[in-house]
């Protein structure tokens, strides 16, 4: 029997109160009071569905039951597909950060042979220096000295026909710089008129209003090839992005980067 107690300020408001739990209209109920209750005390009600009404109820019982439990079904396939979403975005953040890695000491080697075959070195500023001057350019060259990284900084009037189309000149001057120098602890960087910190906020700017579009469209964009150092660039400046996953492909000097949306 499908039966409720109820308590209220009156017998009515009792039977109201059973009538809402259950459920069920008055007509299909079978009423016993069990306490008409008092100035200091609530009256209380025992409602229970008729004979006549409960192969309704139980029904409807049954199919709620029913519907809840695939409710309960679907919400746990929900969270193992969220849970294997996760994991599959980290196996392939993994797999990335692997390949960069491999990339960066791929690069590295091919740097480190390149820098072997020069029989003499000389001092980089000494280089920068007497190259300028067959240049024809007047500069002033500083350092940076950071815990990795050495970078001669070149200022002066003039240096974009020395930095060339989209840093063509900068990049190759940067790494005939590395192969005539004499390598040591830290690695050595050139900027040529602010150009690399210029380039950097260029990139970056760029690489974040091309995830906005992906994000947008839900398609994905491939940029044009770049260097090592640029697609480094726009690596880094979309890695905490969580709309987007950037990935290298292709060859040198075609390698590219492909922007998409997270997750695809």
């Amino acid at each position: 029997m499908i039966s409720v107690e109820a308590v209220g300020k009156t017998i009515e408001k009792a039977i109201e109160n059973a009538l809402l739990e259950l459920k069920a209209p008055r007509e299909d109920v079978d009423i016993k009071i069990l306490s008409e209750g008092g100035i200091f005390k609530k009256a209380k009600v025992l409602v229970s569905i008729s004979e006549d009404a409960l192969p309704k109820y139980e029904k409807h019982k049954k199919f709620v039951e029913e519907e809840q439990k695939e409710l309960k079904e679907a919400e746990k396939e929900e969270k193992k597909a969220k849970k294997e979403q996760v994991k599959a975005e980290k196996k392939e953040e993994k797999q990335q950060l692997k390949e960069e890695k491999k990339e960066e000491k791929e690069l590295e080697k091919v740097e480190e042979k390149k820098e072997e075959k020069p029989s003499k070195y000389c001092q980089p500023e000494e280089f920068l220096s007497e190259l300028f001057k067959i240049l024809g350019k007047d500069v002033e060259i500083s350092t940076l000295e950071q815990e990795k990284y050495i970078t001669y900084m070149i200022n002066g009037e003039n240096l974009g026909d020395v930095i060339g189309h989209r840093g063509e000149g900068f990049y190759a001057l940067n790494t005939l710089l590395k192969q005539v120098a004499k390598k040591g602890d830290k690695k050595i960087l050139l900027d040529i008129g602010s150009f690399r910190e210029k380039r950097v906020e260029s990139l970056t700017l760029l690489a974040k209003r091309l995830a906005s579009k992906v994000a947008k469209t839900g398609r994905f964009v491939k940029l044009d090839p770049m260097n090592p150092s640029d697609r480094r660039i726009i690596h880094t400046a979309l890695q905490d992005d969580d709309r987007v996953t950037t990935l290298s492909k292709g060859s040198e000097p075609n390698r590219q980067v492909i922007i998409f949306p997270k997750g695809e």
